[in-house]
């Protein structure tokens, strides 16, 4: 998505502003969904990690970078497919992540959507939140009924997120 002012957005014009739309973009679709889905609060890290997966999905769907509003609906049956438990998110992340490294490189340009959406990947797999151990054996701990009781693990922040971004695309 090129978006073009008195400033250059595609960083070839000597310094000037480079306006990361395509990104802000995708992170701003990513937390329309997780809102409306009123899933967790906004200020939490649960919702970070799921608006990041959601945001890194979006981005790297959009191979032109050209997702306008009309097509977001269009597009949901995508992120659905991509964000589902049995997909192997994390290494398409990676390998479009690398593609469009590579892309950037060859072209000698520095692209700032790519910057952000590599800090972005960087956070969800080195943080990890404590979540409830979907793993353990129910009724291993006797009287475990609130939500905060009950077995917890330390988990990748991906691996919150991308389930937390499917549910909200789901329901929206």
């Amino acid at each position: 998505m090129q978006h073009r002012g008195q400033e250059s957005t595609d960083g070839h014009d000597g310094g000037e502003l480079t306006v990361p739309m395509a990104w802000l973009y995708a992170e701003y679709i990513a937390d329309e969904l997780l809102r409306t889905g009123d899933l967790m609060p906004p200020t939490s890290f649960e919702f970070r990690a799921g608006r990041d997966a959601l945001a890194l999905t979006v981005f790297l769907s959009d191979p032109d970078g050209e997702l306008s509003g009309a097509r977001v609906v269009s597009r949901l049956e995508t992120w659905l497919s991509l964000t589902a438990y049995d997909q192997p998110w994390q290494d398409w992340v990676c390998e479009r992540m690398a593609d469009l490294a590579a892309d950037a490189h060859a072209r000698g340009v520095h692209s700032p959507d790519l910057a952000l959406a590599e800090a972005a990947w960087r956070w969800l797999r080195e943080t990890e939140l404590l979540a409830p151990d979907l793993d353990a054996v129910p009724g291993g701990i006797a009287g475990a009924v609130g939500e905060d009781e009950g077995p917890k693990v330390w988990t990748p922040a991906w691996q919150l997120g991308l389930p937390l971004g499917h549910l909200a695309i789901h329901l929206f």
